[in-house]
């Protein structure tokens, strides 16, 4: 089948796009380059520069090439950013989306996964988190999301769009060719890798005085092949009739921050500085998903679900890649 990968050259794009390959898929990666890194793109991929709000150059792609389903992960991604510019997020998460999708019907393509994410739900109620928990984000990045997949729940009933929206918490790890190389980097574990590689002097932590068991905040981590696994598996499900078009991506376990910070001094063997800084407002104590629906309906089970496995990986990764991509 040929794949219309979006955001294809960033993180779990690229790796979405790696895996797809390795599953004897063709794939087409879109992506206008202003956070992904062409090295990034497997070389495998047909790769076409250009963003998802010029008309005129999606036209032409689906034109030229017979697209069966679309693999939709471009988008702004930094929550802080989205507070300082929510119109540019919105803009590029919600806007640009339309625009995509209003494309695809016009070249009668029908099948879309869409990359979405657990801050949709704000602070939790209760956790695990099911899909059916209340959604009230508590940032632009989060409610963008969730926008996008009420615009798929009309588009699915007035003109027969299959859309399955996944909705991850935290991604870490890396496969043996493509990691994680954001600019700014936001996420803990690329964070305290770079403090174990000597590129950075300390790590901060915000917030030591969470209700959790060691003060620190608890999340869900999840692989990213795990991820990509599971956009496959999606795209089978979408053959069929789908009974639902909402799954959470989670191990269903959390580990709090220091303990990942544990986990990376042992594999490394580093030792790690940290400093404690306040808490970051808007950080739940917990997010912890409850992943069973993906589990039952999509038979999507990770593969590597100890913290452990997810730092080694990353870090493996950005020995190779000390500098990242550039």
């Amino acid at each position: 089948m040929n794949m219309l990968v979006t955001g294809g050259a960033g993180y779990i794009g690229s790796i979405v796009t790696e895996q797809l390959i390795t599953g004897g898929h063709s794939v087409i990666v879109v992506d206008n380059l202003k956070q992904g890194h062409r090295e990034a793109i497997a070389p495998e991929a047909t790769f076409i520069e250009a963003d998802l709000a010029d008309s005129r150059a999606l036209h032409t792609i689906f034109d030229e090439h017979e697209i069966d389903a679309v693999l939709h992960l471009a988008a702004d991604s930094l929550v802080a950013q989205s507070m300082t510019n929510p119109r540019e997020t919105i803009h590029n998460n919600v806007g640009k989306g339309i625009n995509l999708i209003d494309i695809m019907l016009d070249h009668g393509v029908y099948k879309l996964v869409f990359s979405s994410t657990a801050a949709v739900y704000g602070n939790p109620e209760q956790t695990p988190i099911e899909e059916q928990h209340p959604t009230n984000p508590i940032n632009p990045y989060g409610e963008s999301k969730l926008m996008f997949e009420r615009i798929l729940h009309w588009y699915r009933g007035a003109y027969g769009l299959k859309f399955i929206s996944m909705r991850y918490f935290n991604v870490g790890g890396a496969s043996q060719r493509f990691g994680e190389d954001h600019c700014p980097e936001t996420h803990l574990v690329p964070n305290i890798l770079k403090v174990a590689l000597g590129h950075a002097a300390q790590l901060p932590v915000f917030g030591n005085d969470y209700p959790t068991q060691d003060g620190s905040c608890v999340r869900d981590y999840i692989h990213v092949i795990d991820v990509a696994r599971a956009h496959i598996l999606a795209l089978k499900h979408l053959e069929g009739n789908a009974s639902h078009s909402i799954y959470n991506l989670g191990n269903g376990s959390g580990f709090s921050v220091f303990e990942v910070i544990e986990a990376a001094r042992k594999i490394t063997g580093a030792q790690i500085p940290i400093t404690i800084q306040p808490r970051r407002q808007g950080d739940p104590a917990v997010l912890v998903a409850d992943a069973a629906l993906a589990k039952s309906e999509l038979g999507w089970e990770p593969e590597f679900s100890e913290i452990e496995d997810i730092i080694n990986s990353a870090w493996q990764w950005q020995k190779r890649y000390p500098h990242g991509y550039g």
